[in-house]
């Protein structure tokens, strides 16, 4: 059973604006530079153990992601931190905009790294594809190189093709992790 109640993004919306709920963002630091909701507190799962979140007596608290998702897959670790009744926000970030409610967007920050990786992996493997039917046979090492790096981060968790997505110059203009700057546990502007 889900510890997490579901809430719809009305609801969450309303009880943030009556300044009766704790919204905890679990997301990590490349996902909310890019967008997040005002006034979430910063727990992203990476190092949600040990992050102060801010909790106050006779408040809801109410955990959200993009999707809605990541709660669901970890419901019991993030309700196990919570005296109480905890929430979830149905649906995530998505569900929030679609829903028409505001968000703080910085759209010059650089897509998540997850999806960079997504969109690297993908591109290298169709131009292997291409270029092994077109070119040369041996092309198609390319996607089979791809397709073994992508194993290999399945398997062990290390995925060396967002380790050099990280340091690319176009991700050094991501605002630090909070982490490393001692946000977490801080409320998002």
């Amino acid at each position: 059973m889900n510890p997490l109640v579901p809430l719809s993004p009305a609801d969450v919306a309303a009880r943030l604006k009556a300044g009766a709920a704790v919204l905890i963002d679990v997301r990590e630091p490349d996902e909310h530079a890019r967008e997040h909701i005002a006034g979430a507190v910063a727990a992203p799962l990476s190092v949600f153990e040990g992050a102060d979140l801010g909790l106050k007596p006779g408040k809801d608290v109410i955990f959200m992601c993009r999707s809605g998702n990541r709660t669901a897959g970890n419901c019991d670790r993030l309700a196990a931190r919570i005296d109480g009744r905890s929430h979830v926000l149905a649906g995530g970030l998505d569900a929030w905009k679609k829903a028409g409610l505001p968000v703080v967007a910085d759209r010059k920050q650089p897509l998540e790294l997850m999806r960079q990786v997504q969109m690297a992996a993908g591109g290298l493997i169709l131009l292997g594809g291409a270029l092994g039917v077109m070119v040369h046979p041996g092309f198609w090492g390319i996607s089979a190189f791809v397709g073994a790096g992508l194993f290999v981060a399945g398997a062990t968790g290390f995925c060396g093709m967002a380790r050099l997505l990280a340091v690319m110059p176009w991700n050094r203009r991501m605002k630090r992790g909070w982490s490393e700057i001692g946000l977490v546990g801080r409320k998002s502007n």
